[in-house]
C-alpha cells in the first residue's frame, strides 16, 4: 500500500516500537524469561549431576563395604537396583510407564511392584534401605557404614524431589501471556515505523526481528522443563546409560581385583 501512494503510516503505533519505557519493558522480561528458564534447565541438570556422583559411590560402597558373607548373587543384584533407580527416575519425570530397560535390571515380582507403584524411584529407594538394614542385622555392615550408605540414599531422594519441583512449579501462564502479547504489540507496530523509511527493505527486516523474539520466547518455553525429548532438553538417555555402564563396571572391578588376592603390581597398574 505504501508503494501504491497508500501510506499506511501510523505515528502513534509506530512510536511505540521506539519508546523507551515500552522497550525497556519488552528487554527485561525477555530476559528474565531466558533467565527463569535456563535457571530451571541448570538446576535440573545439577540434580542429575548429583545423583551421578551418589549411585557412582553408592556403587563401590555397597561392592566394597558389604561382607564376604553375604550373598554375592543378592548384593549385585542390589547394586543393580542403581542403575534401576536411575532408569525409574527418567520415566517418572517424564511420566511414562514401565520399559524393558528397567524390567531387564528387577525380577518379576518386583516389576509387578513398580507397575502398580505412583512413585517407581521411592520404591527402588526403600528396597535398597530394608537390604542395608537387613544386612547390619547380620554383622555384614557396620553402623558407619549403613549411615553413609543412608546418607547417599538420602541426597538420592534429594536429587529426585528438586526434578520434581522444576516439573510442578511453572512460570505463571499470567507472566508468559503478558510477554507474548507485548511482542506481538512489537511486532505488530514496527512496520508502521519502518515501511517509509525501508519501504520493501522492511519485509525481510520483521522476519528477521520477529523470528528473534518470538525464537528467544520459544526456546524459554522449551527450558521450562528439560526432562522431554526436544534438542535442548538434558540427555537423559545418555546419562542414564553412562549410570548403567558404570554399576557394570564396578561390578566387574570387584570380580577382577578382589583387595585380599590383588598383587602391588596389579594394583599399581590399575
Amino acid at each position: 500500500m505504501h508503494a501504491s501512494g497508500f501510506p499506511i503510516y501510523l505515528e502513534k503505533l509506530g512510536d511505540l516500537t521506539t519508546n523507551v519505557i515500552y522497550n525497556l519493558v519488552l528487554g527485561l522480561l525477555v530476559v528474565f524469561r531466558t533467565n527463569t528458564s535456563y535457571d530451571r534447565f541448570w538446576e535440573g541438570r545439577k540434580a542429575w549431576g548429583a545423583l551421578v556422583v551418589n549411585i557412582r559411590n553408592l556403587a563401590q560402597e555397597l561392592q566394597v563395604g558389604i561382607a564376604n558373607a553375604a550373598s554375592s548373587s543378592e548384593k549385585q543384584a542390589m547394586i543393580r537396583l542403581l542403575s534401576a533407580f536411575a532408569i525409574a527416575t527418567r520415566l517418572h519425570l517424564r511420566n511414562e510407564d514401565m520399559s524393558d530397560e528397567l524390567k531387564a535390571l528387577i525380577t518379576p515380582i518386583q516389576a509387578q511392584q513398580l507397575e502398580i507403584s505412583k512413585h517407581r524411584p521411592l520404591v527402588i529407594i526403600f528396597w535398597i534401605r530394608h537390604y542395608l538394614q537387613t544386612q547390619l542385622s547380620l554383622d555384614n555392615i557396620n553402623d558407619n557404614q549403613l549411615t553413609a550408605a543412608n546418607t547417599m540414599l538420602g541426597s538420592l531422594v534429594e536429587g529426585i524431589t528438586g526434578c520434581e519441583r522444576i516439573i510442578t512449579t511453572p512460570i505463571p501462564i499470567a507472566y508468559r501471556v503478558f510477554l507474548k502479547r507485548l511482542i506481538l504489540i512489537y511486532c505488530i507496530g514496527l512496520p508502521f515505523r519502518i515501511v517509509p523509511d525501508i519501504a520493501w527493505w522492511s519485509i525481510p527486516m520483521m522476519a528477521f526481528i520477529s523470528f528473534l523474539l518470538l525464537g528467544v520466547e520459544e526456546v524459554g518455553r522449551e527450558l521450562e522443563n528439560p526432562f522431554g525429548y526436544h534438542a535442548n532438553d538434558l540427555p537423559l538417555d545418555d546419562i542414564c546409560s553412562a549410570i548403567i555402564n558404570n554399576v557394570e563396571s564396578t561390578l566387574t572391578l570387584g570380580v577382577q581385583f578382589p583387595p585380599e588376592q590383588a598383587s602391588p603390581e596389579a594394583l599399581s597398574s590399575a
